[in-house]
Formats: C-alpha cells, sequence, structure tokens
C-alpha cells in the first residue's frame, strides 16, 4: 500500500497537473497575454489614450509600412544592432581572454569594467551627453586645448550616430565580457594541453578550440544583445532624442512619439509590433539553422 502510495503521488494524473499549474498560467495570462493581446486590438484600430476609436484592420501597418520616416527608423535599429553586437563581442571576448590568462590586479579591473554595466543607464548617458553636449563640453574643451577646432557631436548626423553606438557598446560590453569569461573557464583544458602536444599555437588552438567551444553561448549572447538593441530606448533618447533631423531615431522612439507625442495609439502599437514580429522572425530563423547545423 506504501508503494502504492507513493506511485500514485509519482504520476499525477492531468487534473493534478492542471491544477498544479493554473496558478502560473493564471499570472502569465494576466502579465504578458492580456497586455499583449490589448496592444494588438490597438494596433488594429484608431484613437488615442483617452478616447478608443473604431476598428480599421491593417491599415494601421499598411500606412507604416509605405512610409519613409519608418524605414529611416528600421535603418538605423539595424544598424545600431549590428554595431552594437560586434563592438561588444569583439571587446567583450578579448578581455574575457585577458581575464582568462590571469594578470596582476584582475580582481581590481574586473570591478572596473564592470562599472559602465552597473551605473544606470539614466546617469551614464546624461555624463555622456555632460561630457560632449556643446562646444563648452569637456572634450572640444580639450580638443580646443590641443589646436584643433571644436566638434559639434550632437549636431551632426554622421557624429551622433558614432556616438550613440560608441556608448551603447561602453554600456553593454560588460555583460559580454562576463558571459565569455564564465564561457571560456568551463572549458576543458586537456583540449589545449593536447593541442600543445602537438605542437599547435596560440592562434591555433584559439580557432579550433576556443571558438567552437564558446560557439553556442555566443549564438544566444548575441541574440540577445541584438533584441536589448533594437529595444534601446534610453541610449538615443537620453543623448540627442533621435535627432538631429531623426538620424538616431529607432522603431522604438518611433512607437514612443507616434503614442504619446502625436496621440495616435494605433500607429504606435503597430510599430511595436512589427519591431516584435521581425525579432521573433529573426530569433526563430538563426536558432532554427544553428540547430540543423
Amino acid at each position: 500500500m506504501k508503494g502504492l502510495g507513493i506511485g500514485v503521488l509519482a504520476k499525477p494524473g492531468l487534473a493534478t497537473a492542471i491544477f498544479l499549474l493554473t496558478p502560473s498560467l493564471i499570472l502569465i495570462a494576466a502579465v504578458i497575454a492580456y497586455p499583449m493581446a490589448l496592444g494588438f486590438h490597438y494596433s488594429l484600430s484608431t484613437g488615442s489614450l483617452l478616447k478608443p476609436g473604431g476598428f480599421v484592420g491593417l491599415t494601421n501597418y499598411a500606412k507604416l509600412l509605405s512610409s519613409p520616416v519608418f524605414y529611416n527608423c528600421l535603418g538605423f535599429s539595424v544598424e545600431f544592432a549590428i554595431a552594437n553586437i560586434v563592438g561588444c563581442y569583439t571587446l567583450g571576448l578579448a578581455l574575457a581572454l585577458l581575464m582568462q590568462g590571469g594578470i596582476p590586479g584582475q580582481g581590481i579591473y574586473r570591478v572596473l569594467l564592470l562599472l559602465p554595466w552597473i551605473v544606470p543607464s539614466l546617469v551614464g548617458v546624461v555624463s555622456w551627453r555632460w561630457l560632449i553636449s556643446d562646444e563648452s563640453a569637456f572634450v572640444n574643451r580639450i580638443i580646443k586645448w590641443a589646436g584643433g577646432h571644436p566638434i559639434f557631436f550632437l549636431s551632426t548626423s554622421g557624429w551622433a550616430i558614432l556616438i550613440v553606438i560608441l556608448i551603447k557598446i561602453w554600456r553593454s560590453f560588460p555583460f559580454m565580457m562576463l558571459s565569455l569569461l564564465a564561457a571560456l573557464q568551463s572549458i576543458d583544458r586537456t583540449l589545449y594541453e593536447a593541442a600543445a602536444i602537438d605542437g599547435a599555437k596560440k592562434f591555433q588552438m584559439f580557432r579550433y578550440i576556443t571558438l567552437p567551444q564558446i560557439r553556442n553561448i555566443s549564438i544566444i549572447l548575441c541574440l540577445m544583445m541584438m533584441i536589448w538593441s533594437v529595444n534601446d530606448f534610453d541610449t538615443p533618447w537620453l543623448l540627442a532624442q533621435g535627432g538631429p533631423a531623426n538620424a538616431t531615431q529607432n522603431l522604438v522612439i518611433l512607437a514612443y512619439r507616434y503614442t504619446f507625442e502625436r496621440n495616435n495609439v494605433g500607429m504606435g502599437a503597430a510599430t511595436s509590433f512589427i519591431t516584435l514580429f521581425g525579432l521573433m522572425g529573426l530569433v526563430f530563423l538563426v536558432l532554427r539553422l544553428q540547430r540543423k547545423r
């Protein structure tokens, strides 16, 4: 009888499983499913935050996909994400390899390198803005002291895009560094010992042992960084409010402006869902290709 009772408890029926999962399902529905469904309904209608409008179907999506502003924002979002992924991964991997090799005082360096990630985004970006905002900013004072001409970083489209990307990399590389360092420390050291006995050089070890061993975690990290970059509102908004001339305006800022500045909830929601569908499709494609490989 005791054994039978244990067997029954170990194999709960469908009703028991549903009963145990119900609180979690209710929480997920309340926190995720309902807001998503409501937002999708808004994307199919007109109106503002205070006055709901009528159902218009896919009209908002059609208007958005025929707007040059949308494609400008999409182009910057893609450029911003790719540059951030490449910059963060390259810098993070280089620093992780340096830490893995062991340097004097590496504990202090780890703490210092974590500061851009620990500092709140508001404090970090506003501090950078104070350094480069105008002709009398700290960086321009140094340039003039060295005999050069001041650079208006936030008033020129090319400079503004470059600065936004660099600040995003500065804010994001510590996460990449820590994650890659953990991946490097999990590699079996006997692989390197065997390669050294066979006469392999350090670059060959890096190419044929290190990179393949951290490939899977690298793909996941790059996907996460892509999602965070596309959805980054803080960096371009706090630094330049999407300017100059909308040069640093991404899809998230466009959705914000449609919703709160133009009071058009439908277009704002449509922008958000196009961004969501694009990211979901890209993540699905990358993971599917990785699984086949």
